[in-house]
């Protein structure tokens, strides 16, 4: 089969691409006569405004043959101001050659070219023109390569492929030698190839080619013909063909139209085959007329394209740049973008609609190309790359339509992006309609653009209406709350909504999503955003001091000038307001010896944000056409909310509070959560146990000696605290709080806290009423029991109104492992054993207690692990991923649910406590738990003692096992006697 290769010449502007194009045009025989530019008769020049100029302006097609290859050769612009059709050509590259000036070397607008064929991942050819004019160095130029595109770039003349299939070096040995040993360093089956026998093949060179290991650089000059047949028999021998699958596949690349005013698609196959009259995708309504394989001007029809065929079709009118259609999928946004917007200036009696309809069918043609209609000014206005592309669309509205426009003053186009992450809300509730929208708002790195996504559960909105919400955010450029210019650099998420079975329409949804942007704009604020240019400032050496001081006057930054053979290059960025007009001054202060090439670096924070905001005079509530309140019905009748209040309306939960408390429901926690989170504890989810192999103790933040946290120790920590950052972000009843204790309490083995509803104790031994020692009695951190709490008894009436919140309890299970010394024993025999022990009494902990236990154990050292969470017994038992601690864990948690549930830890971390009371939390110390785990199990012995001596005596008795309370009321119900009860008179009024 016949090897097909889709190429495109890529330069910066005067590097004599479209000359290098003749002259391989010519050399193939595809022409008989060598066209030229300064004649205007070029092959691929065939638009009248491209041979009056001497530029190339679109992009253009050439079909020619290189032995057994077929070639598509494609002609891109290589002035700045038209990149945006030179980057949409990227995408049906197989392979780039790069033209480099060789009078000039690399240009700004070069790496440029660069960064886009990296980013596209394209194997490039680099040809060095122009090797004819006096003061060329080779070795210079190929050395200027190496350090500022790749040091992969490598010098090809000479070399050669035998029938064979191994390379040969026609000139000297010396340089054959250096020649071999650099490519042998482009992979390791090179190197292993020429160390083990001292040659190379083709096969393995051309594979380092195709995957962007090695770039063949030719050097010649195309008007003269010289190193032009060579380098297209490198080109042949060293290019690979692309598999291309049988599914149909095409991507569109190109809009344009013919002399008749035919809509013509220009596409790429890359799967299957396409046929006149099929469809393009499923989704199309108009099917394919015409297949035209164009060259030059003229074009052949065609009934079939192959795939790796470059056509044009007709028919279609719905297609747009960078759209796959069957297994292709769409590319990516452009790179380049425009910095510039002029208001069009009509003359007079034309009727500005009808010329804005006119001018989106030449945005259509070029995507960059951006015209925008003012409705508060009733003007339209075009963004556009440069004053050259502004002067090329003066000529075409002329030519096109016949309409002789001019253009007002430049402007810079400025964006917005927000300031940090936010809700947004929007609800739309006039008389009959309903929708509600919340979208997550979170900022991007410079560059990123505006990133949509959705989650939101279908149980909260419906997936079409999910779909809706989407396309209404996409659908409109949406303008920021400082000078109302487009925003970027943005993620919206769709996290929540709601629609009404009977009364929502689709208009609703667009106006809730347009109003809950505006919402989250405006309440997290914006930030204004400037284009950059990257320069590349080349001016005689006593002149550098005049263009440092200029760059640093236009806010620019700048590397340490480069110096040589009586010239300087300063290399940096500055914003694109104070750039765009320097060329001038460099060229009168230089005396014209000055050279200043700009490319665009991207949109960064503007360096006087303040006083373009106060110029533009952009009144944010005074914008009617995108408001930021919302409507909802109350009588009967539509009111609107302002933006600030619009959250204390919304019938939605919101849903950042919704995920703050999934990520504590640890039992109901969804799956996705467990992965962008960590390991969860879902309830009913079973393991393989918490066997061995999963940790050692190395690593595990504990140790018998990190056993401190006493009650003066937390003190002072919590003053440390304190002191630092202020008062933690929560406080708790009195009672509650182990910070509480005294040190009367525990010097009687209590941790100080009341005895029950009234009741006193005798002494220290003596029990209450309750029935509960008060000397040995304590809430811990939960509290009073829940015994107490259920019946209305407990430390105070604080604690009843905190009953209902839900207790965590948080142990770092090594922590406590080698501080409490019984384990610490243990786990130098067997750590498995020292951990279920741990698991074993934290269970029966957890039983007398009744609140949520979990137990964190470190597993970050196990590799590929994901982590793991299982149920043990009554407990939950967590193991982490890897990489992550248990300390990361706990705090991660800890930070999630502190705020919302009551959480306490346990932990002798010191570093782990101060991060712990920062999350508003409890803080329980290992000492402090194996007295709270000590007393819990005094007080199930106590219990199993008093049943086993019941038992023992044979009988069982009701009165037996209620309280001291309980059993004397019973008893005077017993005799009789309830109406003279103490405790019936105290519940009277």
């Amino acid at each position: 089969m016949k090897k097909h290769i889709c190429t495109g010449l890529l330069a910066h502007v005067d590097a004599g691409k479209t000359t290098l194009s003749e002259a391989i045009l010519y050399t193939t025989g595809t022409i008989r006569k060598l066209g030229r530019v300064d004649n205007k008769d070029a092959f691929l020049d065939t638009y009248q405004l491209e041979r009056a100029r001497g530029i190339t302006i679109f992009s253009k097609q050439a079909e020619l043959t290189l032995g057994d290859t077929a070639v598509t050769l494609l002609d891109t612009p290589g002035h700045v101001d038209f990149s945006a059709e030179m980057e949409r050509t990227l995408q049906v590259l197989d392979y780039a050659v790069l033209v480099i000036n060789g009078a000039d070397g690399v240009q700004g607008h070069t790496e440029t070219l660069w960064r886009l064929l990296k980013r596209y991942r394209i194997p490039v050819f680099l040809f060095v023109n122009k090797m004819d004019q006096p003061g060329t160095d080779r070795e210079a130029l190929l050395s200027g390569l190496k350090r500022r595109l790749d040091s992969a770039v490598t010098d090809f003349t000479g070399v050669t492929a035998g029938t064979d299939g191994i390379l040969s070096y026609s000139g000297d040995r010396e340089n054959g030698e250096e020649f071999f040993e650099e490519i042998s360093m482009a992979g390791e089956e090179l190197l292993e190839e020429y160390l083990e026998r001292g040659i190379l093949s083709v096969d393995p060179v051309r594979r380092a080619v195709k995957e962007r290991r090695l770039f063949p650089c030719y050097f010649g000059s195309a008007l003269k013909l010289t190193g032009v047949e060579e380098f297209l028999k490198g080109f042949e021998t060293f290019t690979a063909g692309t598999g291309y699958s049988r599914e149909f596949g095409a991507r569109v690349f190109k809009i344009s139209r013919d002399s008749q005013g035919n809509r013509l698609t220009h596409l790429k196959i890359t799967g299957g085959s396409l046929k006149v009259k099929s469809f393009l995708d499923q989704e199309q309504t108009e099917k394919v007329n015409q297949i035209r394989i164009y060259s030059g001007e003229k074009f052949e029809l065609a009934s079939e394209a192959e795939a790796g065929c470059i056509c044009v079709v007709t028919g279609p009118s719905d297609t747009r740049p960078g759209q796959g259609f069957g297994v292709e999928r769409s590319g990516k946004s452009p790179l380049l973008e425009p910095v510039l917007t002029y208001q069009v200036i009509l003359p007079d009696g034309a009727d500005a609609h009808v010329m804005l309809k006119n001018l989106r069918l030449l945005e259509e043609e070029d995507p960059l190309l951006h015209i925008v209609w003012d409705e508060t000014l009733g003007e339209i206005r075009a963004q556009v790359m440069g004053q050259v592309q502004m002067e090329i669309l003066k000529s075409q509205i002329l030519e096109r339509f016949g309409v002789e426009v001019d253009f007002g003053t430049g402007n810079i186009v400025y964006k917005e992006t927000i300031q940090r992450p936010v809700e947004g809300v929007g609800h739309f509730e006039p008389l009959r309609h309903y929708a509600e929208v919340h979208l997550l708002m979170e900022p991007l790195e410079p560059g990123s653009g505006l990133v949509l996504g959705c989650d939101c559960s279908e149980d909260l909105l419906d997936r079409n209406w999910q779909r809706l919400v989407l396309t209404h955010l996409e659908e409109k450029k949406y303008r920021g709350t400082l000078t109302g210019s487009e925003i970027t650099d943005m993620r919206i998420t769709l996290t929540a909504g709601r629609a009404h079975i009977k009364h929502t329409e689709g208009g609703d949804f667009r106006q809730a999503t347009y109003r809950a942007v505006r919402q989250g704009l405006k309440e997290a604020g914006c930030r204004l955003l400037e284009p950059y240019y990257e320069f590349i400032l080349e001016v005689p050496e006593e002149s550098v001091g005049r263009a440092m001081a200029d760059i640093d006057r236009m806010y620019g930054k700048f590397q340490a000038p480069e110096t040589g053979n009586g010239m300087a290059v300063l290399t940096g960025s500055a914003p694109a307001a104070c750039m765009r007009d320097y060329q001038r001054e460099v060229t009168n202060y230089t005396r014209g010896r000055g050279r200043l090439s700009l490319s665009l670096k991207g949109y960064e924070p503007c360096h006087n944000q303040d006083e373009v905001v106060e110029a533009m005079g952009y009144d944010f509530d005074g914008d009617l056409a995108d408001p930021a309140g919302s409507v909802f019905c109350s009588h009967g009748a539509g009111v609107v909310v302002p933006w600030d209040q619009v959250k204390k309306h919304m019938h939605v939960q919101t849903p950042l509070d919704k995920r703050r408390a999934a990520g504590v429901d640890l039992p109901d926690r969804k799956e996705r959560e467990d992965e962008s989170s960590g390991a969860g504890v879902p309830e009913g989810r079973s393991g393989a146990g918490a066997g061995g192999g999963r940790s050692s103790a190395a690593g595990t933040g504990g140790g018998a000696g990190r056993l401190s946290a006493s009650y003066y120790e937390d003190k002072e920590l919590e003053e440390i605290f304190k002191r630092t950052y202020g008062e933690p972000k929560r406080s708790y009843p009195p009672g509650n709080a182990l910070g509480q204790r005294t040190a009367e309490a525990r010097s009687t083995g209590g941790l100080g806290h009341g005895t029950g509803s009234g009741q006193s104790t005798d002494g220290p031994g003596q029990k209450t009423a309750g029935g509960r020692r008060a000397g040995s009695s304590r809430p811990g951190p939960w509290g009073p029991d829940r015994a107490d709490r259920k019946s209305g008894r407990g430390t105070g009436a604080a604690d009843t109104s905190s009953g209902t919140e839900e207790e965590y309890l948080l142990v770092d299970g090594y922590n406590i492992i080698f501080a409490w010394e019984e384990l610490s024993e243990l786990a130098k025999v067997n750590i498995d054993g020292a951990r279920y022990r741990l698991m074993d009494i934290l269970c029966n902990y957890q039983g007398y207690k009744k609140c949520t236990l979990i137990v964190v154990f470190d597993a970050y050292k196990v590799e590929g692990n994901t982590g793991e969470a299982i149920k043990y017994h009554n407990i939950h038992v967590v193991y982490t991923k890897e990489a992550e601690t248990a300390d990361q864990y706990i705090e991660k948690l800890a930070h999630k649910i502190g705020p919302r549930y009551r959480v306490t830890v346990a932990t002798s971390d010191g570093l782990e406590q101060l991060i712990i009371r920062g999350q508003g939390c409890l803080l329980l110390s290992a000492r402090d738990l194996k007295e709270e785990v000590d007393y819990v199990e005094s007080q199930i012995a106590d219990e199993q003692g008093r049943l086993k001596s019941q038992q023992r005596n044979g009988k069982n008795y009701l009165l037996s096992h209620a309280d001291g309370e309980l059993r004397e009321y019973l008893e005077t119900v017993r005799l009789g006697n309830a109406g003279t009860s103490g405790r019936i008179d105290k519940e009277k009024p």
